[in-house]
């Protein structure tokens, strides 16, 4: 069976999945932003690119049937399966500085930046090699004049989003430290790896 896997509030993890393997990740809760950032197994200097994912899909909007492309245009995962529909790849993972500039806020607070930094440290990535993150169910809207809006999000207990790994690849996923981007409180996300069925081939 299946192993389901509770990363906790304000935290992070990193694992590895094999070329092939569907990631299930999942708002237990509701309402709950998860930051996913990926890197090639094999070479980390392949990583998750926003830039080439919203240009070869030709949209900003990412959902079931869309891929998730790499910093050289090569399809790193498929989205196979997203109950709520709704998530963004335009705004960085959240950061000392977010909580200093954007809200004002003085001394520690965790965040998701900071969380994938430690996890993803013992593989020698650093910070500043950290890409922009493919954040599952976080609601970004924007006006017609391009002003950018966080709002709660809109993913209810159960909701998840299902990927396929297009290669083998390091995986890390934050439960997302920005109260914005959560409705104002922080709760746990949840995610389990199935192995790719090589009976089916």
């Amino acid at each position: 069976m299946t192993e389901t896997i509770t990363i906790e509030k304000q935290t992070g993890k990193a694992f590895y999945l094999k070329q092939g393997d569907v990631l299930t990740v999942t708002d237990p809760q509701g309402m709950q932003v998860s930051d996913m950032v990926l890197f090639n197994a094999a070479d980390f200097g392949e990583k998750i690119s926003s830039g080439k994912s919203l240009d070869f899909e030709e949209s900003i909007l990412l959902t079931a049937g869309n891929f998730l492309w790499s910093n050289r245009s090569r399809k790193m995962m498929e989205i196979v399966e997203d109950t709520n529909g709704r998530n963004d790849f335009l705004l960085a993972p959240c950061s000392k500085e977010t909580f200093e500039i954007m809200y004002s806020y003085s001394g520690y607070h965790p965040s998701c930046l900071d969380n994938l930094s430690k996890n993803l440290a013992p593989m020698g990535i650093r910070q500043d090699d950290i890409p922009t993150a493919f954040n599952i169910f976080m609601n970004v809207q924007f006006d017609e004049q391009g002003k950018i809006s966080v709002l709660p999000p809109t993913s209810v207990a159960g909701d998840f989003v299902r990927f396929r790994a297009e290669m083998d690849l390091l995986v890390c996923l934050t439960a997302c430290s920005a109260e914005d981007s959560n409705g104002g409180t922080f709760k746990p996300i949840q995610y389990s790896i199935t192995p790719e069925d090589k009976s089916a081939n």
